[in-house]
């Protein structure tokens, strides 16, 4: 009996299938084995020039380096500043950085070699890691070839994973993309950003890449504990809501008629005259303070807060604060003069202040917080309302060293406005809120209302105004027969009339206006408020900011 025989293309097709998904399944196999390429180091993070390190800030690459000596790194001032601790404020003029903590101000000089704190090294400034780590909270890692510093800082802003198995950050996100480094289980990492399948993370000595989200654990709820233990300032403030009113005192002889000008006042608990006004540029002012009106003050039962202003056209504030002698010697005459008449606080009220002040102003504070401290006075600053040219006024540092931060919620139409408006329309003071407690603890935040009135003289080709009382706007109003009407969005009364071939207009403050302003301190949990100016106000508005401060 013959066999059957076999079809041979059915055999070389069956070879064909099989060696066919022999390699399907090689291929699908290759897919998911991850790859182990590791990226090269210098391709990631260039080469840093000879005597220089590569400079990672969470993971960052800067574009300035640090500096070596030996196993020393030192950072850039800008680097320092900008990043890690603004406090570091270098003194041009005598060469040394000046570092004020919240209890003293520390000079350390710079040397033209390595081997102390500051270095200056071929015309800029270096801090050696040491010297910043003293009043920074950072963790500093050193790794070579390439030769490089990585720092992490600002923790409370990382949100941190822990690796939960032996895995491998890789540079971009996906198994075959090149090995950034390893990672080995209950490693900490910092969450950039979540990926379907994959986290970019940050490791602590600064590589940033993507791991399998399979790898990582969720956020962590309780990020690991800091060690360091860094000085913290701790601030003079009242157990009762501020009610400050400002007083406007132009000569001594004013200081005498504080009963008379305070004859209808209730509820104010502060109150801060304009006694001291810059006067040169060695730091020296005009002083017309009292320690009689202080004793008249204190028996009404008010906190007095001595006012100084930078407002003569003999001085310049940069001038002033830039240089170290003519600062320190303000700083010293303000707290001496504060403390001879007997106030309790001094607030500080340097407006206009030029970007290039900012720093130097800021430096003043820290310096004058200090001094204020030791002995007992309130420190409180005015600001002008958030705006992206006031930036440099730095409301977050300003919150963390003096003990007030006053916004000004008026001026929001002035003098040289190129249209009529109001002084301080209610959405336009609350936004002021908003951007001011953004940046300084609400609750040690001052609003600051206007008690005046703004008479816009409008026609065709020219506009102008000038400020008035409460009383003299309405008294204007009532001479004209004019009539006025709520505006709902800036919750104030309007009134116009014509004179003169011109359109009057204003918008109004009264107790009502103040009293949604004061609204606002409530709402968002202020300090409490203060006005401008004592003697402008109607005397119905002082029970009224009394009554809406409590929420009555």
């Amino acid at each position: 009996m013959r066999k059957k025989r076999k079809n041979p293309a059915i055999i070389v097709i069956i070879l064909i299938l099989l060696v066919a998904c022999a390699g399907f399944v090689t291929n699908i196999v290759r897919a998911n084995i991850p790859g182990k390429e590791r990226m090269s180091l210098t391709e990631y993070y260039g080469e840093p020039a000879e005597g220089e390190a590569l400079l990672i800030l969470h993971g960052d690459i800067m574009e300035k380096r640090a500096v070596m000596n030996g196993e020393t790194a030192y950072l850039p001032l800008g680097i320092v500043n900008t990043y890690l601790n603004q406090r570091y404020y270098w003194d041009n003029e005598n060469r040394q950085i000046i570092y004020a903590t919240p209890s003293e101000v520390l000079y350390t000089p710079a040397q033209d070699a390595a081997g102390g704190d500051v270095w200056l090294h071929n015309d800029d400034v270096y801090l050696s890691i040491p010297f910043v780590q003293r009043y920074t909270d950072m963790d500093v890692y050193y790794n070579h070839e390439p030769e490089r510093v990585a720092v992490q800082y600002d923790f409370d802003k990382l949100n941190m994973v822990k690796a939960v198995k032996n895995s491998a950050v890789r540079y971009r996100g996906g198994i075959k993309s090149p090995i950034l480094c390893d990672v080995q289980a209950g490693d900490i990492l910092y969450l950039l950003e979540e990926l379907e399948n994959w986290d970019q993370v940050a490791t602590p000595d600064g590589y940033i890449g993507y791991i399998q989200k399979s790898a990582v654990s969720a956020v962590l709820a309780e990020q690991p504990a800091r060690e360091r233990a860094l000085e913290q300032y701790s601030y003079l403030t009242y157990d009762f809501p501020i009610n400050l009113v400002w007083d406007q005192v132009t000569v001594m002889e004013a200081n005498d008629m504080l009963t008379n000008r305070t004859e209808s006042m209730t509820g104010v608990n502060v109150i801060s005259p304009t006694w001291f006004a810059l006067s040169d540029n060695a730091g020296n002012f005009t002083d017309i303070s009292s320690a009689s009106y202080v004793s008249t003050a204190h028996a009404m039962g008010l906190k007095v807060w001595a006012l100084a202003d930078n407002f003569s056209p003999d001085m310049s504030t940069y001038e002033v604060l830039s240089h170290t002698a003519s600062r320190a010697n303000l700083v010293a005459n303000l707290v001496n003069a504060t403390l001879a008449c007997g106030a309790d606080g001094i607030n500080i009220d340097f407006e206009a202040l030029s970007e290039e002040t900012g720093v130097h102003f800021l430096e003043f504070l820290r310096e004058l917080s200090i001094e204020c401290h030791k002995n007992n006075l309130v420190l409180s600053v005015d600001n002008p309302v958030p705006a992206d040219f006031t930036s440099h006024y730095d409301r977050a540092e300003q919150g963390r060293v003096v003990d007030y931060v006053i916004v000004m919620g008026y001026d929001e139409y002035y003098e040289g406005s190129t249209e009529a408006g109001s002084v301080a329309s209610l959405p336009w003071v609350e936004e002021g809120i908003i951007e001011t407690i953004a940046e300084a603890p609400a609750d040690r935040v001052i609003n600051g209302m206007p008690f005046y009135v703004r008479v816009w003289k409008v026609m065709a080709e020219s506009l102008a105004s000038d400020a008035v009382s409460m009383g003299e706007a309405k008294r204007l109003l009532n001479e004209h027969n004019a009539q006025t009407y709520w505006d709902n969005v800036a919750c104030q009364y309007v009134g116009s009339y014509e004179a003169d071939g011109a359109t009057w207009k204003m918008w109004l403050e009264d107790a009502e206006s103040i009293a949604y302003k004061t609204d606002l301190a409530r709402k968002y949990n202020l300090a409490g408020v203060a006005a401008w100016k004592l003697g402008m106000e109607e005397s119905t508005v002082w029970p009224v900011i009394a009554e809406h401060l409590k929420g009555e």
